[in-house]
C-alpha cells in the first residue's frame, strides 16, 4: 500500500483514506493506493463495501499541480475511476471540503456519495483551457442531466452540498466526522441490500438542442476554446454509448491540451500562485495591522474603506469637511449593501460593520492611532505631499504610510516625511473592493517589513500582490500609457476608436481602451497628458489633441453620458458618439497625414507589440522583477484574457523574433516610439523566451 493511502477494516466495510496534506491532491502515489486499496479489499474475505474518504481538509481536490507539463504516470485517472466503478464490492465516498476535477470523478466513480453540509464540487477544469479528463463529462450528464452537467462544467464553479444532492450527485448529506458519517452510511445501505450502482450503466441524458448549446457557450466564453469542447463532450454523452462517449472525451481532451489557449491558462494558475512569493520576504514579519486610516473619500478611496472593512478591519475615514465625509460614508455604505445583496456579507456583520467598524472624522489627530495609513486624493503631487507632511506629524511610530497613487514618485511624496522607510506606494485599482490587483510599490528608501506588511494586506483584502519599481506608471499603467498611445497613433493614421475596440474585444479584451477610458473617465487622460506636456514632449514625439477636446466639450466618458461612445440609451448600449470621428478627422487635416484603412489583424498586432515591448523595458529596468509579474498585472488589472497567460506569455506563443522584426519595421516609421527593448532583443538573439526568465 502506498503511505499516502491508509486501509482500514470497520466490520465489513474496508476504509481508504487518502493522507496526502493539504487538500489530498490526486499524485500518482494516491491513484496507486487506491488501486492497491480496491484491489485489497476485493481479495480480503468478509469485505462487502469500499469506503473512501480523505483525511485533513477535503475529500480530493483535484490533480496534483506538481505533475502538470509531465508525462502521465500510471496509474492513469480515467482507468483508475472506471476500475472503481467496476469494483463487485459496494463502493461509497464520503465527501466534505472540496471534490473538485480528478476528486469529483473519483466520488463518480464510486457507487454512492454522502457529503458534508459544507461541502463543494465542481468541474473546474475549463479554467486550465482543458476539460474533464476521468469521465466528468460522461458521468455528471447521467446524474443531472446535460443542461446541468453543461452549467457546471463550462462555467467550472463550485456546487455546495444542498444543490448537489438537488441535482443527484450526491445521495445524502449528514453532519459529522467524514470517516464516522462515512461508515454509518455504509451500513445503512448494505443493512438495505444496496448493491453496486454504477453510473456508466445508467441512462444517457436526453438531448437538448446542442446547436443553441454552442451558441450560448461561445457567446459567454468571449473566444475561450475549453468551454465549446466541453459541450462536444457532453454531446457525446448523450448520443454514443458510455464506451464510446469515453473515447470522444479522451480525443477532445487531447485536442485541448495541444492549444495555445491551455498553454496561457496553465501559466496565468502558476503565475497568480507564484506572483506574491518574494524571496527577500521570507521569514520578514509584516507589522501588526487592525486599524486602516484612509484619507480621501472618493469613488477610489471609499473602495479602499470598503475592501479593508470586509476583510475585518477597522477604518477611519479622514475628509476635509462634515459634507464630504457624509458623502464619503454614503458610498462605503453602498458598496456593503451591495456585499450584502451579493450573500458576502451577512445582515448582522453589516450593521457591525456601520455601526463600529468605520468612523468618519475632519481632523487628522484621529488617525494617531492607526497602524496603516492609505492617502486617496486627487492625483496632483502638490496636494498628495501636503497629505503625507500632515500625517508625518500626527501618525505613530511605525505607522505605514501608503499612498495610492496611479503614477506619481513615491520617493518624492516620501521625501516630506521624516520617515521615508515607512512610506510605500498601494496601488489599487477602480472599484478598489471588486478589482483583485493590488500594486505594492517599493520606493528607494521602504522598509523591508514595510513591503512585507504590503503584501500582507494584499492577502488579507484577498488580492493579487505585484510588487513594483518606481516609475510614472509603475508597472500597469506605464505600460498602459505606452499601448494605448499606439492605439491613438493608429486613430491619427486612419483607424477608428470603435474599428480598435473591436478588433481588440475580439482578440479576448473585456472592454476596448476607447471604452475603458468612458469607464475610467476621459479627463484623467486629460489630466495625465497635460502633465506630460508640462514636463515637456521629446522631440518627434507624437501628440493629439482631438481627445483633449471631447473634455472640453463636457464629453468626460460614461459620467457624463458622452465620452467615445453616447449613453444615454444606457450604460451598455455603447452607440458611437458622433462628435468623435470630426474631431479626429480634423486633427489629421490639421497634421497633414493621409489615412489609411487597418486590418482587424494589424490592430491587434501593433497594439499588442507596443504592449509587449514596454512590458520587456519594465522588466529589463527591474520595475518588474519577472515577466510573470506583468502577466499578472494585465491580467488581474486591465481586462487582458485570462486565456492568453498575460502579454509576455502571449509573445513567447506568437514568437518573440517575429514580434522583434515587425516592431524594427514599425520604426521605420516612426522611430521614436517604436524603439526596440533592449531585453527584447537579448532573448530573441539568444532563443530565448521571457519565461526562461520566470524559473531563473
Amino acid at each position: 500500500m502506498s503511505s499516502k493511502i491508509a486501509y482500514s477494516r470497520q466490520g465489513d466495510i474496508a476504509v481508504l483514506t487518502a493522507q496526502n496534506p493539504p487538500v489530498n491532491a490526486l499524485s500518482q502515489a494516491v491513484r496507486q493506493g487506491l488501486l492497491d486499496g480496491v484491489e485489497r479489499a476485493e481479495a480480503e474475505d468478509g469485505v462487502k463495501a469500499i469506503l473512501i474518504v480523505g483525511a485533513g481538509r477535503a475529500f480530493f481536490a483535484g490533480a496534483d499541480i506538481k505533475e502538470f507539463g509531465k508525462p502521465p504516470l500510471e496509474p492513469h485517472l480515467p482507468w483508475l475511476v472506471g476500475r472503481i466503478e467496476a469494483s463487485p464490492l459496494v463502493v461509497v465516498a464520503s465527501m466534505h471540503g472540496v471534490s473538485l476535477g480528478g476528486g469529483l470523478e473519483v466520488a463518480m466513480g464510486c457507487h454512492y456519495r454522502v457529503a458534508q453540509p459544507s461541502a463543494r464540487v465542481g468541474l473546474p477544469e475549463v479554467h486550465l483551457g482543458i476539460i474533464p479528463g476521468a469521465g466528468g463529462t460522461q458521468r455528471l450528464p447521467r446524474l443531472t442531466g446535460a443542461d446541468a452537467a453543461l452549467e457546471i462544467a463550462t462555467t467550472g464553479r463550485h456546487v455546495g452540498a444542498a444543490e448537489a444532492l438537488k441535482l443527484g450527485i450526491v445521495d445524502a448529506i449528514e453532519e459529522g466526522d467524514p470517516t464516522e458519517i462515512g461508515v454509518a452510511y455504509t451500513e445503512k445501505l448494505l443493512a438495505e441490500g444496496a448493491v453496486p450502482r454504477p453510473i456508466c450503466e445508467m441512462h444517457a441524458p436526453a438531448a437538448i438542442d446542442w446547436s443553441a448549446a454552442h451558441a450560448a457557450v461561445e457567446a459567454r466564453a468571449r473566444g475561450q476554446l475549453s468551454p465549446g469542447f466541453v459541450v462536444e463532450a457532453v454531446q457525446a454523452s448523450a448520443e454514443h454509448s458510455f464506451e464510446e462517449g469515453m473515447k470522444a472525451e479522451r480525443a477532445i481532451f487531447r485536442k485541448a491540451m495541444d492549444t495555445d489557449q491551455r498553454k496561457g491558462l496553465i501559466h496565468a494558475f502558476f503565475s497568480e500562485r507564484a506572483v506574491s512569493t518574494l524571496p527577500e520576504l521570507k521569514g520578514v514579519e509584516p507589522r501588526p495591522m487592525s486599524q486602516i486610516g484612509v484619507i480621501g473619500g472618493g469613488t477610489m478611496g471609499a473602495g479602499i474603506a470598503t475592501a479593508a472593512l470586509l476583510s475585518g478591519f477597522s477604518v477611519t475615514m479622514l475628509e476635509m469637511s462634515p459634507e464630504a465625509g457624509e458623502a464619503a460614508r454614503g458610498r462605503i455604505e453602498s458598496n456593503l449593501s451591495g456585499a450584502l445583496k451579493r450573500g458576502k456579507i451577512s445582515a448582522e456583520q453589516h450593521a457591525a460593520i456601520v455601526e463600529k467598524a468605520l468612523q468618519v472624522v475632519t481632523d487628522y489627530n484621529a488617525l494617531k492611532d492607526a497602524d496603516l495609513l492609505i492617502e486617496a486624493v486627487f492625483e496632483e503631487m502638490e496636494i498628495k505631499k501636503k497629505v503625507f507632511a500632515q500625517l508625518d506629524a500626527v501618525c505613530k511610530p511605525g505607522a505605514v504610510l501608503a499612498s495610492n497613487t496611479s503614477y506619481l514618485d513615491i520617493n518624492e511624496i516620501a521625501s516630506v516625511t521624516s520617515r521615508p522607510e515607512d512610506v510605500i506606494g498601494l496601488h489599487f485599482f477602480s472599484p478598489a473592493h471588486v478589482m483583485k490587483l493590488l500594486e505594492v510599490v517599493v520606493a528607494d528608501k521602504t522598509a523591508i517589513d514595510v513591503v512585507a506588511t504590503g503584501f500582507d494586506l494584499g492577502k488579507r483584502l484577498r488580492k493579487i500582490s505585484v510588487r513594483a519599481g518606481v516609475c510614472d506608471g509603475f508597472i500597469g499603467n506605464r505600460i498602459l500609457s505606452t499601448y494605448r498611445t499606439a492605439a491613438d497613433h493608429m486613430i491619427l493614421d486612419g483607424a477608428s476608436p470603435y474599428e480598435i475596440d473591436k478588433a481588440l474585444e475580439d482578440f479576448g479584451f473585456a472592454m476596448g481602451p476607447f471604452a475603458v477610458a468612458d469607464l475610467a473617465g476621459l479627463d484623467i487622460g486629460y489630466a495625465v497628458r497635460k502633465r506630460k506636456r508640462a514636463e515637456g514632449l521629446q522631440p518627434n514625439e507624437r501628440d493629439s489633441h482631438y481627445a483633449d477636446k471631447l473634455v472640453e466639450h463636457g464629453h468626460k466618458g460614461q459620467k457624463t453620458g458622452k465620452g467615445y461612445y453616447d449613453y444615454s440609451a444606457g450604460m451598455k448600449a455603447r452607440v458611437p458618439n458622433p462628435d468623435v470621428l470630426p474631431l479626429i478627422k480634423a486633427e489629421r487635416v490639421e497634421q497633414d497625414i493621409s489615412s489609411r484603412e487597418f486590418t482587424d489583424q494589424e490592430i491587434v498586432r501593433r497594439y499588442m507589440a507596443a504592449m509587449v515591448n514596454e512590458a520587456a523595458k519594465v522588466v529589463g529596468e527591474g520595475i518588474a522583477r519577472r515577466p510573470l509579474d506583468v502577466d499578472m498585472t494585465l491580467l488581474f488589472g486591465y481586462g487582458f484574457p485570462r486565456y492568453r497567460g498575460g502579454p509576455l506569455k502571449w509573445a513567447d506563443i506568437v514568437g518573440l523574433d517575429g514580434l522583434l522584426a515587425d516592431i524594427n519595421r514599425y520604426a521605420e516609421d516612426d522611430p521614436h516610439f517604436w524603439q526596440p527593448a533592449p531585453l527584447l532583443e537579448q532573448l530573441v538573439a539568444e532563443g530565448k523566451t521571457f519565461d526562461d526568465l520566470n524559473q531563473s
